[in-house]
């Protein structure tokens, strides 16, 4: 029998995760924001549903999922899938909530695992840790399993450091001691489609690669693939001021994120450990 996958949220993360489900065999559904992207997805066998989180889907759109992904960040008003459809989701076996990374607030460059109390500060993380629990008690309620997965800066093709390079908008500042993660999008949906075999128990799974590196560091090797001049590191004292509120809080936070777990229990092997092979694979694709 096919096997049934939803989504919430069929963007840049989410889409990616239905086209590898869909190659392995899955029947894919869900949600995007318009009737115009759900009538383009819909022609490339994606059934997509325009949903705007202010009402319910239809229990003949959810249908028979066995299984159901939420890739929709939560706003001020909680988690739009949670909120409208808990009486569907309640009919999954396996329910996956994508999250962040940013829960586990500021280490100061140390390494976190699972394990590493949350410590989160942002409105965003907060919001984030509560719609994580919002998911823990769906699953407690139905019996389901449940999977989190955090998840540090996603990028891949058309989304990642060589469209800055290329634009001309790319700046190094220079924080010592700043680190992040990040995740190549196609490692993100393969770790997903790897963990909806487990349908027992709740996880937590850091889906991370294995260099967390200074934003200057990627910038100067995207400059080198695309033949660019490396701009000058500006110091950070000099780049914060200048700065939208939303991007200071970024460098607010350095933590180094470990993803030991995600390949030791669920044997996931990174297509691309590190940024430097994501990124040479976009810069080779052209894309």
């Amino acid at each position: 029998m096919t096997r049934r996958l939803f989504i919430f949220g069929l963007g840049y993360s989410g889409l990616e995760i239905a086209r590898l489900a869909k190659a392995q065999g899955w029947s894919v559904a869900g949600t995007c924001t318009t009737d115009e992207k759900a009538r383009r997805l819909r022609a490339e066998g994606i059934e997509a549903h325009a949903f705007d989180g202010t009402a319910p889907l239809s229990a003949q759109s959810f249908g028979e999922a066995s299984h159901a992904v939420c890739t929709v960040a939560p706003g001020t008003a909680g988690d739009p899938a949670l909120r409208t459809c808990r009486a569907l989701l309640g009919r999954a076996r396996w329910l996956g909530y994508l999250s962040t990374t940013g829960v586990y607030g500021d280490h100061d460059g140390a390494w976190v695992d699972e394990t590493t109390p949350t410590l989160a500060t942002q409105p965003r993380s907060l919001q984030r840790l509560a719609a994580e629990q919002g998911w823990r008690d769906v699953a407690s309620e139905s019996g389901a399993a449940l999977h989190i997965f955090r998840l540090p800066g996603i990028y891949g093709p058309g989304r990642s450091t060589l469209d800055r390079v290329a634009d001309g908008t790319a700046r190094r500042i220079d924080k010592p001691g700043q680190f992040f993660s990040r995740i190549h999008v196609t490692d993100l949906a393969a770790s997903t489609l790897k963990a909806m075999d487990c349908v027992q128990g709740t996880e937590i799974w850091n889906v991370a690669d294995d260099l967390p590196a200074a934003n200057a560091d990627v910038i100067a090797y995207g400059c080198e693939l695309l033949g660019r001049p490396v701009p000058p590191a500006i110091p950070w004292e000099d780049a914060a001021p200048a700065m939208t509120p939303m991007a200071r809080s970024f460098y607010a936070e350095s933590r180094r994120v470990r993803n030991d777990k995600l390949k030791r229990e669920l044997g996931v092997v990174l297509r691309y450990p590190t940024y430097r092979e994501g990124l040479k694979a976009i810069a080779e694709a052209g894309v």
